[in-house]
């Protein structure tokens, strides 16, 4: 999946042989570990002018990419995790269905490049173009790093039991 704008030029690959390189060694960072709990090979590539605009168009290309694997297929359509990461303690619940973000973060301890706020951006930007149901809750910790880290292989773990296929449409409605 590619999104080209004026402000960035991204290619997201899910299920092939890659790396990720965008530019931004936080991001980077946290998309390794999203992937590697997802249990997903990927090729991310991007350039870009702000950080947010990146983090942004990044997750909408990822949710772009994971609405494309799943067109047609049933899927388990929810997930959650609670990730400890040191201090930190994160509880993740998603639900394949509708655009909703919850994110209850709060960092004592600041670290250079974890910012609230693009986090915030990536996730509201995943769920809209995911159509999920995001929550993000922590329960303990201090360090922004290990949070925002604890938050983003949370989200992994989720999003891999949430999109498993599944033998019957998950929906008592009838349709997502």
């Amino acid at each position: 999946m590619r999104r080209k704008t004026k402000e960035v030029d991204i290619i997201v690959e899910i299920g092939v042989e890659g790396e990720v390189n965008t530019g931004d060694r936080v991001l980077d960072h946290l998309l390794t570990a999203l992937l590697f709990y997802m249990q997903e090979k990927a090729n991310v590539k991007a350039k870009w002018d702000l950080r947010h605009h990146l983090w942004e168009d990044l997750a909408i290309t990822l949710g772009e990419e994971l609405r494309e694997k799943i067109k047609g297929k049933k899927i388990a359509r929810f997930g959650n995790a609670i990730m400890p990461m040191d201090d930190a303690l994160v509880l993740v619940a998603v639900d394949i269905s509708r655009p909703y973000l919850n994110l209850e973060l709060d960092f004592k301890e600041s670290e250079e490049g974890f910012e609230l706020t693009l986090v915030r951006e990536f996730l509201w930007a995943l769920a809209r173009t995911l159509n999920a149901t995001i929550h993000v809750k922590q329960l303990s910790g201090v360090n922004a790093h290990h949070i925002v880290e604890a938050a983003f292989k949370g989200l992994g773990v989720a999003l891999r039991k949430a999109l498993e296929e599944s033998e019957r449409l998950e929906s008592t409605k009838g349709v997502l």
